[in-house]
């Protein structure tokens, strides 16, 4: 079906009343519409984020760097997109894109600023050694996958996602368009994990840190209503594999929880700032208005 209603006009203008669930997050130009400072704590790294999936890649490899033994002690900030949090004057100075996540790392002599979930993904794995081989062809093969999800997601989330789930309207078009490339990405990775344990060999990288947020959570039936039904998702039994596998590492189901502000209480940690927080400090222990 098309909607025969529209014409564009000769010049695009903004209407802020329009775009759905998630008009609110965006707007066309960039820079803060207002002055507040991000909170910092004593952890060498500060974290300012939301669980959405580009969120949990980064407080998962947090969790994964902790159980592995390094030093990576974190404070995570929520950071609510729907009340425009992303534009503030301090996130903007950390992320001039007005995106989560933004990660402050005061671990060195200077602290550094890194924005976009696949840098910071590789900033710490690179720092700690950790999740991401030192060099060639398997090096080259996580960045692959890696770099892989960062040009892919948009058509699952952006496209398919928000037609399929969040717009105002149903149109088949939009919607037809993106399912059919999304089936195709999940055919990728369905032929990908055919042969391998996870996304880059048998060895579990930020390739699948990266993708699982996304993919594996699409899979397992969490994402976008009911398009598990819709995408016929049990048809991916490579991608079924792999998704529960990763599903059932402690440091995942840790990560999840952070800056999660919706769902069942005891998913729900909004900041983190030790782990003994996921004992004592999530909704069903404090209240869910706290």
């Amino acid at each position: 079906m098309s909607d025969d209603s529209y014409t564009p006009p000769k010049v695009w203008t903004w209407e802020s009343e329009n775009g759905g669930t998630f008009a609110s997050t965006n707007r066309p130009i960039a820079g803060p519409t207002h002055d507040k400072a991000l909170p910092e704590g004593k952890h060498p790294f500060q974290l300012y984020s939301m669980a959405t999936p580009n969120g949990v890649k980064v407080t998962t490899m947090f969790e994964e760097l902790l159980d592995a033994g390094h030093d990576a002690e974190y404070d995570a900030w929520p950071i609510r997109i729907g009340d425009g949090d992303q534009f503030g004057s301090g996130f903007v100075e950390v992320n001039p894109n007005s995106k989560i996540p933004a990660l402050i790392d005061r671990s060195g002599a200077e602290p550094v600023r890194v924005f976009e979930s696949a840098s910071i993904l590789l900033h710490l794995a690179e720092k700690f050694g950790a999740f991401l081989p030192t060099s060639g062809a398997g090096r080259t093969e996580v960045m692959n996958w890696l770099m892989w999800q960062m040009g892919s997601a948009p058509y699952l989330g952006g496209g398919f996602g928000h037609f399929y789930h969040y717009a105002p309207e149903k149109w088949q078009y939009p919607i037809d368009r993106f399912a059919m490339e999304v089936k195709r990405q999940l055919d990728v990775l369905d032929r990908q994990l055919a042969e391998r344990r996870f996304i880059a060999g048998e060895d579990y990288t930020i390739a699948d840190m990266a993708i699982w947020p996304w993919y594996g959570n699409l899979a397992l039936g969490r994402q976008y209503g009911d398009a598990a039904t819709f995408l016929s998702l049990h048809e991916y039994e490579h991608v079924q594999r792999w998704a529960n596998e990763i599903e059932n590492r402690p440091a995942v189901q840790r990560g999840r929880k952070v800056n999660r502000f919706w769902g069942e209480p005891e998913e729900q940690l909004w900041e983190r700032h030790a782990a003994s927080d996921f004992e004592t400090q999530t909704q069903d222990k404090i209240g869910e208005d706290a």
